[in-house]
């Protein structure tokens, strides 16, 4: 892939992760990982990882401009925060026990289950 291409889909990839982020809470890993393994040729563990990085900015700008306008809740989220540090600590750590392809598996159906219930729960 042209250097050019590269770039113009990873400044796409990442603007479409920011803004679902900002809008829905989600992006790095339901918008981002999957674009990058298939517009960047990323596997899937490297495009896990990568979108923690990107999503570190991401999330410091979401929760400002959320803060801003009187959404957020600072008691839920550091309740929140230490449980979710564990788990992305050991989430991280299980991904080298899981082979790719299984990992690729897991996650299109964490996907497909977290949208059906989106659709059809209440």
């Amino acid at each position: 892939m042209k250097n050019t291409m590269f770039y113009a889909y990873a400044a796409a990839i990442g603007l479409l992760g920011g803004m679902t982020s900002g809008l829905f809470g989600v992006g790095g890993g339901v918008v981002m990982v999957p674009a990058m393994m298939l517009l960047l040729g990323v596997d899937i563990k490297t495009a896990i990882g990568t979108s923690l990085a990107v999503i570190v900015p991401t999330a410091i700008t979401g929760t400002a401009k959320h803060h801003f306008l009187g959404n957020l809740n600072w008691k839920v989220a550091l309740a929140l925060a230490p449980g979710a540090m564990l788990g992305g600590y050991y989430g991280a750590k299980l991904t080298r026990l899981i082979p790719a392809e299984d990992l690729k598996r897991y996650f299109g159906a964490f996907l497909v289950l977290v949208g059906l219930r989106l659709i059809f729960g209440r």
